[in-house]
């Protein structure tokens, strides 16, 4: 899956987040970016039995803009969009732990 996605059209049905990010040594933004994107969505470090149940590219999260911090070094904001589906309804929690 990819989770950088700069070409992505926003939508209002989707939840946006902002994130602030500074990338490890080496690693570039967009690649941090898309670190964020899919560890607080669909990502995982391992591989997980379930992953072929259901669509993964459905619910994902996707990082669709990377923007400097102005006036810090190595510092980003990473701009991540969730489908409204990924969360349980009404649950701010749910919404606050991504």
């Amino acid at each position: 899956l990819t989770y950088y996605t700069p070409e992505y059209v926003v939508k209002d049905t989707l939840i946006l987040a902002a994130f602030r990010m500074t990338p490890q040594p080496g690693v570039p933004p967009e690649e941090a970016g898309a670190a964020v994107a899919a560890e607080s969505s669909t990502g995982t470090w391992t591989t997980v039995w379930t992953d072929g149940l259901t669509s993964l590219d459905r619910y994902k999260g996707r990082c669709y803009d990377i923007e400097p911090v102005a006036g810090e070094e190595n510092q980003y904001i990473a701009y991540v969009a969730y489908p409204s589906d990924l969360f349980e309804e009404g649950s701010v929690t749910n919404l606050f732990t991504s």
